[in-house]
């Protein structure tokens, strides 16, 4: 399987990061190292100091498709959870700064934990999805699909067209404002709605 994830969804994060509003969804990979399951503990790496907490909505993906087209890309995910993209900042602005590739910024082992799943059909409306992250019990991130620049379709739509998607590929859709720092210590959870599907410590 593999991970992608879209930058830049999220208004409110384009401005907290002084980005450019962009034109089309920004796509980046992650590999599947990246991923961590079961609320497994998240170890700090020793090569950055300024790991960030980024919260996104997962879709998995259920059948092979490319060249999607919108109105066709519900046909093509059965479930939505939910996951942490975390971001070593400090070495992304780096790479930026030279123009270079940030994979390394991202795709890191154990950067994209994920969470449960939840069926496509358990949600009324897949525009109107509020999902948010605790950190230590206070509520550091607040988004709703209402909010992203790009919805679940296009992205699917503008992705499809480079990659092929694969049955149990993720696809993370975006992370909104206030992401920051964690440290050794803190506890993350991260919710769909109400219900919690993601609860793990950072050591």
């Amino acid at each position: 399987m593999k991970i992608i994830a879209i930058g830049r969804n999220y208004v409110e994060h384009i401005e907290e990061l002084q980005n450019e509003r962009p034109e089309n969804p920004v796509v980046f990979l992650k590999p599947d190292t990246a991923l961590l399951k079961n609320n497994l503990p998240f170890y700090l790496p020793d090569f950055s100091n300024d790991i960030h907490h980024e919260v996104e909505l997962v879709l998995k993906i259920n059948r092979e498709g490319k060249f999607i087209k919108r109105e066709f890309a519900h046909r093509y995910f059965d479930e939505i959870g939910i996951g942490i993209d975390f971001t070593a900042r400090d070495i992304q602005k780096t790479c930026k700064e030279k123009g270079l590739p940030w994979e390394i910024a991202k795709g890191f082992n154990g950067s994209a934990p994920v969470g449960s799943f939840l069926p496509k059909e358990s949600f009324n409306d897949l525009s109107d999805i509020n999902f948010h992250l605790n950190i230590n019990g206070v509520q550091k991130q607040k988004g709703n699909t209402t909010m992203m620049l790009y919805d679940f379709g296009v992205i699917l739509e503008y992705i499809s067209k480079f990659f092929t998607l694969k049955k149990g590929d993720l696809i993370f859709t975006g992370t909104p404002a206030g992401v920051g720092k964690v440290n050794v210590g803190d506890r993350l959870e991260a919710y769909i709605e109400e219900e919690k599907l993601l609860d793990f410590e950072i050591k």
